[in-house]
């Protein structure tokens, strides 16, 4: 049983390692080829990975039935886009300081704490519901997120130049004003322009072929965090909740605390994703096909396609729900309706998904441990 055990390791490592060749080797073919627009899909591509990653944890690992994770991928990108264009003036008992006109990494760094706190103020209220009662919850707070963009939270003055405006003031003791009012604080309907670039050290990612490694890195990144907590006891309590919640609970395992850190690990991956869409694009708005429900539900799509716990199976999924419609470009008006029959001709012929996780024989076999050492 070893000796499988380290041979399906090693074959696996051979595995990961063809597929970080492939795709590091895959822009540069494509460029070669003067094929800009691919590594255009490529970015997106790899954005939907991180995406599905992010859904992953939710659905995957501690099976909850998460369609709200497009407000946190808005979440992301709005924090973005707001810290790198808008600045805002606080004073506070007399002490005034600036924040805002941030560059890319900084602006990302914090998108992603806005995004942890975010989602948790988001998910306490509904840790303690269940299957279907949870989903529309979910659905409901992906909703909220986007009408508050889409409403905007000040009254943006007409024209193209306003004086500073203050946004929130309690007397002395605390003052917030916005510089540059113009647009209001996320635009509206319209959204944000205007977004700085990424930049390392005067190195600029401007083009799409740089930004596919720039992506790439966060992509690692993120699968190195998933691999880290697939193998921890962090990750073996949120099997255990999703496979028997009222097991785990019975057993002692806080089902509260856990659901929150995956919905808090969660919210933070898309926040990620989000600031690299608003870099990749330089502009955003709250479009219902981007960061509304129906994004979601393709968030969804991915973990079920590719298989309930699995990594390797989010990349297969995103390359398919990602691929397809581009290859079907040429069909506009049916070209969803061939990814819907692929999703079907799956859930005939594999039910648990292309690649199915592994997780739950792993979890498996350290209970069957635990109960023969007991």
């Amino acid at each position: 049983m070893q000796k499988k055990y380290s041979i399906l390791k090693s074959k696996l490592a051979i595995a990961y390692l063809l597929t970080f060749i492939l795709f590091l080797l895959l822009p540069i073919v494509l460029d070669y080829s003067n094929n800009p627009y691919w590594i255009s899909i490529g970015v997106n591509y790899l954005i939907w990975i991180i995406l599905g990653l992010a859904m992953n944890i939710a659905l995957g690992y501690a099976g909850l039935f998460q369609l709200g994770q497009a407000g946190f991928y808005a979440v992301g990108a709005y924090v973005v886009a707001i810290l790198n264009v808008k600045i805002f003036t606080f004073v506070i008992y007399g002490i005034t300081f600036k924040i805002g006109g941030y560059s890319f990494f900084p602006s990302l760094l914090i998108a992603l704490v806005i995004s942890c706190i975010v989602g948790y103020l988001f998910s306490r209220p509904i840790l303690r519901l269940r299957g279907d009662y949870l989903c529309i919850a979910t659905i409901g707070l992906g909703e909220i997120i986007r009408y508050i963009l889409t409403n905007d939270l000040i009254n943006a003055p007409p024209g193209d130049y306003a004086p500073p405006m203050k946004i929130l003031g309690t007397g002395k003791s605390l003052l917030i004003i916005l510089d540059n009012p113009v647009g209001g604080l996320t635009g509206g309907p319209n959204g944000i322009s205007g977004i700085a670039r990424p930049e390392i050290l005067g190195f600029t990612f401007d083009t799409p072929f740089k930004y596919y490694y720039l992506v790439m890195f966060f992509v690692l990144l993120v699968l190195f965090v998933m691999k880290r907590l697939e193998n921890s006891r962090l990750g073996r309590a949120w099997t255990y909740i999703r496979e028997d919640e009222t097991a785990a609970q019975s057993m002692g395992v806080d089902i509260v605390h856990y659901k929150l850190l995956a919905f808090i690990i969660s919210a933070g991956i898309a926040g990620i994703a989000g600031g690299l869409y608003a870099g990749r694009y330089t502009v955003i708005s709250p479009a219902p096909d981007v960061f509304g429900f129906g994004a979601s539900v393709l968030m969804f799509c991915i973990v079920v396609l590719g298989g309930i716990g699995s990594i390797p199976g989010v990349l297969v999924g995103s390359l398919g729900l990602v691929l397809l419609p581009e290859i079907f470009r040429s069909f506009p008006e049916a070209r969803y309706l061939f990814v819907g029959i692929a999703m079907l001709l799956m859930m005939i012929f594999r039910p648990h998904g292309l690649i199915p996780g592994n997780m739950l024989s792993f979890n498996k076999k350290y209970c069957d441990a635990c109960s023969s050492n007991t």
